[in-house]
């Protein structure tokens, strides 16, 4: 198992050794650890969609203490929140699991066809809490896209001189996509590769749809024969985006679903080459008892474990 985190680490030779280093940690904690494979507990959804929609469901969740004990007991490979929840704990769970600082986000109080997040952390918040990394989120598709570009440009300069790990959202979004563009293969595949080129270490998607939405790139899909009809041939495009898989491509679990829908997706992950999920609804919006057996089940996919 060893061997695959090396071959990993392999990929980001220009890389100094702190951050190679917070990369390993990631990929040898938890009940994946060594296998390359990662699940993460992400809980920024307080700032991006208010308390009560993230945590009424749940009220233990209302408690910032909650998730990292969460993540720590299912084993996942990392705990990414924004300042305020990782303030609250970071001293009581110090070294018990790697930690990613959430350093933009945007709340839901207003419209906004074209998302402009806010820098609501900084590298040396995420120095000071003990973090292996940092995460920042992109829409490519935002008229405002330019600004995060360079806002992430930046960040990651600052994360890597410092020796961080670079997380990066990328969530294609704005008044020039539809909404079933926001999920196309076309353009989640296209939004894997901006986060490539702008240094991301980690990449976190949404799992892509069989939805082509660029007239132009729907002309090379057809005339290429790229295959797309399946999910995890989905998952394997994306993944190939993203510098032939010398990246790290990890997906996101999105809204609460069905336990077969998810494990159904965690299967297509793995078939696809994936790297793993980042799951925080399906996770935290559950009992504490269920979700460890929820996270537990996607964790035996991801290892063969189980089926």
């Amino acid at each position: 198992m060893a061997d695959r985190v090396q071959e990993i680490l392999s990929w980001y030779s220009s890389d100094n050794a702190g951050t190679r280093t917070n990369i390993a940690r990631l990929l040898r904690h938890g009940k994946l650890a060594g296998t390359g494979k990662l699940v993460i507990l992400p809980v920024d959804q307080g700032f991006e969609h208010g308390p009560a929609r993230s945590f009424a469901s749940n009220p233990g969740g209302y408690n910032p203490l909650y998730h990292f004990q969460l993540a720590i007991d299912a084993g996942c490979n990392a705990y990414a929140a924004p300042l305020g929840f990782l303030e609250a704990g970071a001293a009581e769970f110090a070294g018990r699991i790697p930690l990613i600082l959430k350093l933009n986000n945007h709340d839901v109080l207003h419209d906004e066809k074209d998302p402009l997040p806010s820098v609501t952390g900084s590298v040396k918040d995420a120095l000071r809490l003990g973090c292996s990394a940092v995460g920042f989120t992109i829409y490519p598709g935002s008229s405002h896209c330019n600004a995060m570009y360079e806002q992430l440009r930046a960040i990651a300069e600052d994360a890597k001189d410092c020796g961080l790990a670079v997380v990066v959202w990328s969530y294609p979004r704005g008044s020039v996509l539809s909404k079933e563009g926001e999920t196309a293969i076309d353009v989640v595949a296209y939004a894997a590769q901006i986060a490539a080129q702008l240094g991301a270490h980690v990449i976190k998607v949404k799992l892509p749809t069989a939805h082509l939405e660029q007239a132009a790139a729907k002309k090379v899909y057809e005339s290429a024969k790229i295959p797309i009809t399946t999910l995890a041939g989905r998952v394997k495009h994306v993944v190939q985006s993203s510098f032939d898989g010398r990246r790290i491509v990890i997906f996101s679990g999105g809204a609460k679903s069905e336990d077969d829908h998810v494990f159904e997706e965690a299967r297509a992950i793995r078939d696809g080459g994936g790297f793993g999920s980042i799951i925080g609804r399906n996770s935290f919006q559950r009992p504490k008892a269920e979700a460890m057996k929820f996270l537990h089940t996607v964790m035996g996919i991801y290892t063969g474990e189980m089926r």
